[in-house]
């Protein structure tokens, strides 16, 4: 049975399973109507709501929940940054409306946490640790997956190639890898992409493509992909079409964020230049080069630092997470920067090796 409900000046269609269990989702109120006041429940409050009863904790997991939540702008964008200090700690992030900065929800230990050289990527809900060695094992081909919307770790499907320090990016619900350390001789110019829906791998070799690759950055539906030539030291670029499964060439120009961090931002891709100076950059399609949109000072950034970006805000997350976000629609000409920031969020001084975003 599908029911519609007005609500808040939005049509919310809601699905009821006619073999769910006929207790109600909360006592005297129809399904329908308590399904709309839980979506509208904070995400902070979700972990308790998941301890009430196995209804409940099976409709925080459901695409019906998240449909709605998102259907009716209630969801909420947390940030989970991977830090190494004696392991690996993931804290996650929420926007904190009263500093206009982020504040820490929750402290999580990953299952891999004495590895070095794992990658991180999020696909919708959930965040997956890839590969890594220690001093102890060599490369793995292992990978662990947190689902946000049930708070639970998970093994998924083992990559084709064990690999540690190597490049990954998400691109349209899928998982692109390659490079790294731990390759035989037999997979040099392996790339391997992953796909959630089967929870299965495809592993491809490309003689064209060369086992250089420093960086992927997805931008406009392709990978743009970063290399560094042996014979020069130099870095070039190349882009890779998911579609035809192909590379071709690009202007180089957009190689220079090999060592920095980016994000991008309604389809436009920022980078933090930090080698002299903090500087944030955007690079202009147009033209095919990088322009300085201002400088930060390094006593606020405390490099390194991590870019993400939730709506037309980023962050600069530094070393014991201190943070500066910038409003890119306060953003001026004259390469002044308009910006908040807070002090270190933690006592260590830790740098930040990867952020990204979940939504629920």
């Amino acid at each position: 049975m599908t029911s519609e409900i007005k609500h808040g000046g939005k049509l919310s269609c809601i699905s009821m399973d006619s073999d769910a269990p006929h207790t109600s989702l909360i006592h005297g109120l129809p399904d329908e109507v308590a399904f709309l006041c839980l979506a509208r429940v904070s995400r902070r409050y979700h972990n308790a709501l998941r301890c009430v009863s196995r209804r409940w904790r099976a409709l925080l997991s459901s695409e019906e929940w998240h449909s709605c939540r998102k259907r009716n702008s209630l969801d909420e964008p947390w940030v989970y940054v991977i830090c190494r200090g004696t392991g690996i700690k993931c804290y996650v992030l929420a926007p904190d409306p009263t500093t206009r900065s982020l504040k820490i929800m929750q402290v999580m230990e990953p299952p891999c946490s004495s590895r070095e050289g794992i990658s991180i990527e999020t696909l919708d809900r959930r965040l997956f640790l890839l590969g890594g060695c220690s001093w102890l094992e060599d490369a793995n081909d292992e990978v662990y997956c947190y689902d946000a919307s049930s708070n639970c770790w998970s093994n998924v499907a083992p990559m084709p190639t064990a690999r540690c320090y190597f490049v990954s990016a998400a691109l349209d619900k899928k998982l692109y890898i390659t490079g790294g350390l731990g390759l035989t001789d037999k997979s040099p110019n392996s790339w391997d992409i992953y796909d959630p829906v089967t929870n299965s791998w495809c592993a491809h070799k490309n003689p064209m493509l060369t086992p250089d690759i420093v960086k992927f950055v997805a931008l406009d539906g392709e990978l743009v992909t970063v290399h560094k030539a042996a014979w020069n030291r130099m870095y070039f670029a190349g882009i890779y079409d998911p579609l035809c499964r192909t590379w071709r060439g690009t202007e180089n120009e957009i190689a220079l964020c090999w060592s920095g961090s980016t994000v991008v931002v309604d389809g436009t891709l920022y980078m933090l230049e930090q080698s002299l100076g903090t500087k944030l950059m955007m690079w202009q399609k147009e033209t095919k080069e990088w322009i300085m949109l201002g400088r930060l000072s390094d006593k606020l950034t405390r490099p390194p630092c991590e870019l993400v970006s939730i709506g037309r805000k980023i962050y600069i997350i530094g070393r014991g997470l201190s943070i500066v976000t910038i409003d890119l629609d306060t953003v001026r000409a004259d390469g002044f920067l308009v910006s908040s920031s807070t002090g270190p969020l933690v006592e260590h001084d830790f740098p930040p090796e990867r952020c990204r975003v979940i939504s629920i």
